[in-house]
């Protein structure tokens, strides 16, 4: 199954809480930190929230 390397781009902090807590529940603590994630459903969804927050890539 393919994943998602997912990085942090810009900061949470002004954002909404939910956005914040987003990125937490991803993983992701402050700009640059990266993490990688298989890519589901529950996943995409996460990332559609902070979308203007992080880059995401594909990884075979």
């Amino acid at each position: 199954m393919a994943e998602l390397k997912i990085t942090q781009s810009k900061s949470g902090v002004g954002g909404k809480q939910y956005q914040r807590d987003t990125l937490r529940t991803l993983g992701l603590k402050r700009i640059g930190d990266t993490v990688t994630r298989e890519d589901r459903p529950e996943v995409r969804g996460m990332i559609r929230t902070v979308a203007h927050l992080v880059t995401v890539e594909e990884v075979k």
